[in-house]
């Protein structure tokens, strides 16, 4: 009887959901409420309905129960693999993609089986193939001469009014005298940006191309056609835009559009945040929640849209290398990926990119705050973490004693708001038992166990809704990620709180005999009164467990309720596919400005730049257990800071051919890898295995003033003496614009220690102050655990 019920009510939900299909809807929230997975960006919402209450009621408390419950895929025999070559041997793309076939012809015996089993073939930037092989095949191939590699096709996840003010790069914000990075950049003018995501809804007011000039003539991309997708979906702002359903199955595909058109609303909101023109008067869902003017930090830039991402079919790797193949051969400047596959799932391919001038920009994983479980760990990629900024939206909670405590949360819809007190229940846990020991109809539900396992946000809230509660305080330590607290507003009032303010109002509960609360309307603050920025509790944390010696991530940027486009509205979301887009956009007004430099001065520029302090000049902080100052694991070199970062003083560069022995390491085929890793001159310094000393060497380039004299400060890692040599460097129009330079590490006490945290400053005394982390932890043996 409860299962009919359950199905009654979902395809009531069914038939009045807005999505092109009942099973996206379920595959949709089932992508949101998977407590642990790799994704970039976790949301839940609710279209609106127009049936009674009840029946939402036990839709939304099915709907999340059901999808629990989905079979997981059977694998046939053959499965996807990745066959890497490495660079084209032919200039034309042809011959290349029929040295694939012919390499499958000898492994089958058959060129029409060579064919049919073939699903990418990389042609344009690197050589290689995807195809549908057995275990045996894939084996056979990898004994093949002329191949890199074999690997399976691995599966990854998709990890703005106020944030682009918050970094300084407003519109009118600038003086006409001092002109900032936007201002310099002309906007973005004409910059091309491949966005590599779920697709883009082209009828958003953001992606509008009036005033747009024509398409540049460089670009040589397409504009693919599909389901709600034509020639004229692309405009003189979406210039090209490709799908790429090879390898995902059928099932998967009947549930989305097969075209570049978004589904889920990830790729629109990302590319948005790019790249959006000004729209006026927008907020979220239209409910006045966080107001203003929504724009892309590039606004005048153009996108190439590349759809890997399907609704229950996550990001296939084969896919994103067949997109960022076609990418480097259509044109763009910059490419943008907020995607990725847990720790230790690298995106090799983005090399070929970055060795075309490409810059390649990552968001860091959702994994936080545990160590080492940073993504996208590769040292020619920009790694982002996420921070929070100074826009948050309190909501005041009135208890029956009159005292009033502030929460966070969306609650503005005036079909639930009450002036009117509610029974106030403390339900511990929340787990089912909890909710069913109390009365808990009609009333508002404390969620807050310290102590005990307490239920997650999302399965508080079906739960809730399914007892017949009318509203939920959530205790959790990070009160400020507020994406799923949509899912509510049809219903009820959801507020986050704090551990503290959770106690207090279960001290009240229990000394009270009949206890009540207000919840009133969410307002939105914004500026100084905010702490921020702050390093985001979800954000995921270095060191890299595979890539010690590689800092990452290497900046942080806003990533918390960034408000940009989906479908035709404006929402909220949070993740580190909210910070990249940021700084795939600071990107491309770089490279507008500084059009000769290589993606490894532009990361450079970001990094040595960033701050490490908030407005009020207090060290930044990262959200955890517990809150603590941040550091280089939390956010790289610091917060980006984007007009700084226009004029950097010196770059770290790095000839990208450089990172081919880095990929070489990683396949075993190159030798005394820890010293090259060491000497990589990237814009940070990792030493994971201090035994007694080691000297690392960095080169530094001039971009500023021919003429310059920068003076070395060093700050130390604790129990690590530290020195640089030589200490000055002086720049002159015949002495050249590059400098080299050695810095000794060594320990002060052999210990198998912890890492410690210090810093490199070259400063010219006046204008330029050009900082890189240095991060040591000494040892005594490699390879000892600590589990003190």
């Amino acid at each position: 009887m409860v299962w009919l019920t359950c199905v009654t009510a979902l395809l009531t939900c069914c038939e009045l959901f807005a999505y092109p299909h009942c099973s996206a809807w379920l595959l949709y929230i089932y992508l949101r409420t998977q407590a642990h997975a790799d994704m970039h960006h976790q949301r839940i919402e609710l279209a609106p309905f127009s049936k009674s209450d009840m029946d939402l009621r036990t839709a939304f408390s099915c709907a999340l129960l059901l999808v629990t419950l989905l079979p997981p895929s059977v694998n046939a025999s053959s499965k996807m693999y990745i066959v890497y070559i490495g660079e084209r041997k032919h200039d034309d793309p042809s011959v290349v993609t029929s040295s694939h076939h012919d390499i499958l012809t000898s492994i089958f015996g058959s060129k029409d089986e060579a064919l049919e089993s073939i699903v990418y073939s990389y042609k344009h930037g690197f050589s290689g193939f995807a195809a549908m092989l057995t275990e045996s095949q894939a084996e056979t191939l990898a004994k093949f001469p002329e191949v890199t590699s074999v690997k399976p096709n691995t599966y990854h996840e998709p990890h703005t009014t106020r944030s682009w003010d918050f970094l300084s790069l407003g519109v009118s914000q600038q003086p006409p005298e001092q002109h900032g990075l936007l201002q310099k950049a002309n906007y973005g003018e004409d910059v091309i940006i491949g966005v590599i995501d779920s697709g883009i809804w082209p009828e958003s007011l953001s992606f509008d191309d009036t005033g747009y000039g024509p398409v540049p003539t460089r670009w040589k991309g397409v504009c693919q056609v599909g389901q709600a997708w034509n020639t004229t979906s692309c405009n003189r702002k979406i210039i090209g835009a490709r799908w790429y359903s090879g390898g995902v199955t059928d099932e998967v595909l009947k549930d989305n559009y097969l075209s570049p058109r978004d589904l889920s609303g990830h790729g629109t909101h990302v590319a948005s945040t790019i790249a959006g023109g000004e729209v006026w008067n927008v907020s979220y869902k239209g409910s006045g929640l966080g107001a203003g003017v929504a724009r892309g930090g590039a606004p005048h830039s153009r996108l190439g849209v590349y759809k890997v991402c399907w609704e229950g079919g996550s990001c296939q790797e084969a896919a994103i290398l067949a997109a960022i193949d076609d990418a480097i051969n259509d044109g763009v400047d910059v490419l943008s990926l907020s995607l990725g596959g847990g720790a230790g799932e690298e995106i090799f391919g983005s090399l070929h990119a970055v060795l075309r001038g490409i810059p390649v920009v990552f968001s860091g994983g959702n994994d936080g705050p545990m160590p080492s479980t940073v993504n996208n760990a590769v040292p020619w990629v920009t790694t982002v973490a996420a921070s929070t900024m100074d826009r948050s939206f309190p909501t005041l909670m009135t208890l029956g004693n009159k005292e009033k405590l502030v929460g966070q949360s969306l609650h503005y819809n005036t079909s639930v708001i009450s002036s009117d007190f509610k029974g106030l229940v403390h339900a511990r846990s929340c787990d089912v038992q909890a909710l069913a020991s109390s009365n808990v109809t009609g009333k508002t539900v404390l969620c807050y166990a310290p102590g005990e396992a307490q239920v997650a946000l999302i399965d508080a809230m079906r739960l809730t809704v399914e007892a017949g509660a009318n509203g939920l305080i959530f205790a959790q330590n990070a009160a400020n990620n507020l994406d799923n607290l949509g899912a509510c507003g049809r219903f009820m009032p959801c507020v986050l709180v704090d551990f503290e303010i959770a106690q207090r109002i279960a001290s009240y509960w229990k000394r009270t005999g009949n206890p009540v609360v207000m919840v009133s309307p969410t307002v939105t603050v914004v500026g100084n009164g905010v702490l921020a920025p702050r390093v985001a509790s979800f954000s995921s944390r270095g060191p890299s467990a595979e890539f010690p010696y590689i800092l990452k991530p290497d900046v942080a940027a806003p990533g918390v309720s960034i408000l940009a486009a989906v479908r035709g509205s404006y929402v909220l979301l949070s993740g580190t596919s909210m910070a990249c887009p940021h700084v795939s956009a600071v990107t491309a007004l770089l490279k507008s400005v500084h059009r000769d430099w290589s993606p490894a001065m532009i990361k450079s520029a970001m990094v040595t730049t960033a701050s490490l302090t908030d407005r009020f000049g207090m060290p930044i902080q990262a959200e955890g257990y517990p809150r603590k100052l941040a550091d280089p694991f939390d956010f790289g070199g610091g917060h980006i800071n984007p007009d700084r970062a226009v004029d950097p003083g010196l770059v770290y560069d790095v000839d990208a051919r450089e990172y081919n022995k880095f990929f070489n390491c990683t396949l075993g085929l190159f030798e005394e890898c820890e010293s090259y890793q060491l000497n990589i001159n990237l814009p940070s310094i990792s030493v994971p295995d201090l035994k007694d000393n080691v000297t690392v060497m960095r080169t530094v380039t001039n971009v500023g003033p021919t003429e310059a004299t920068y003076q070395a400060v060093v700050e130390a890692p604790a129990g690590v003496i530290m020195s640089v040599e030589p200490s000055v460097l002086n720049f002159t129009q015949i002495g050249g614009s590059s400098a080299t330079f050695r810095v000794t590490l060594t320990g002060k006490q052999r210990v198998q220690g912890g890492y410690t945290f210090g810093s490199l400053t070259w400063s010219d005394g006046s204008t330029h102050s050009v900082r890189i982390p240095v991060i040591v932890r000494t040892v005594i043996q490699d390879y000892v655990a600590d589990t003190s």
